[in-house]
């Protein structure tokens, strides 16, 4: 199906009146096993879409919590074939949610493009966001993706012009996704006020929803983003779960999912006027 998924996912959402609750999770944190039982548990804690981040030990856009997930998974020996795995255990029980790939692309180079968007797509992945690829380098890529029917999701920032944005759209399917804050992941927080023009903007340019991510932790948070975009991503304050029970000798994947219901109910209820306490 690869991008009908998402497609499906976001007309039937809008049809409901609200936005999507996105899940971003590192493969392999803190396990393969664990891993896929938090994968295999979003949708029904209310992850509507769900990005896999894969491990990559030079990130230029990860926080400390994603970089210290990203390193859990590498010394577990997680890899991008090993995600891709993931990605597959998950679709045999699972056809309808969109899996999003999100991650760098020096992997990709070295997997060889074309058989990887190939493998991808032959995984049950849905569409790919690769954080160091400019649109101007992005074309072999994005025939690529193509050819698989696979989306390429591309990046929108606070200092995206609208001159930017035109280049930044094209070939760009699915969603787009506005970073809400410059700099790096899990560190400053999104302010709903200030991102919603951008949201309006970035729809205008692209004709596609619009999902924002980068500096939403708490239900409150992921609330009030839901209300101005058509999806809220939460990726650190997730991640941290995994940290936090690490620490405390919880189960990961029950408290990951806590974490997880709390903020979806959030998104859920954001354009209804009720809120929810956690």
């Amino acid at each position: 199906m690869t991008k009908a998924r998402i497609d499906a996912r976001f007309a039937a959402l809008k049809a409901e009146g609200r936005a999507a609750f996105v899940a971003y999770v590192m493969a392999g944190d803190p396990d393969a096993e664990t891993s896929l039982k938090i994968l295999q548990g979003l949708p029904g804690a209310g992850a509507d879409l769900i990005e896999i981040g894969f491990p990559f030990s030079d990130p230029m856009a990860e926080g400390p919590p994603i970089q210290r997930a990203a390193q859990r998974a590498l010394m577990k020996g997680m890899t991008l074939r090993g995600t891709l795995e993931l990605a597959a255990a998950f679709r045999k029980g699972n056809q309808d949610t969109p899996l999003i790939l999100m991650g760098y692309m020096n992997p990709l180079l070295t997997w060889g493009i074309e058989a990887f968007a190939h493998d991808a797509a032959e995984a049950g992945i849905d569409g790919l966001i690769v954080v160091d690829c400019p649109p101007e380098e992005a074309g072999p890529l994005a025939d690529a993706l193509d050819a698989a029917g696979v989306s390429l999701i591309r990046l929108a920032t606070p200092t995206s012009d609208d001159n930017r944005l035109k280049t930044i759209v094209k070939r760009t399917s699915g969603f787009v996704y506005y970073v809400s804050v410059a700099g790096v992941t899990g560190v400053k927080e999104a302010d709903a006020e200030a991102v919603a023009p951008h949201v309006e903007r970035v729809r205008r340019a692209s004709g596609l929803p619009v999902a924002v991510g980068f500096g939403i932790k708490t239900p409150e948070r992921a609330a009030a983003i839901a209300r101005v975009a058509d999806a809220a991503v939460v990726g650190s304050a997730l991640v941290d779960e995994v940290a936090h029970a690490l620490e405390r000798n919880e189960d990961v994947t029950v408290r990951v999912l806590s974490k997880v219901e709390s903020l979806a109910k959030s998104v859920r209820l954001a354009r209804t006027g009720q809120t929810t306490t956690v």
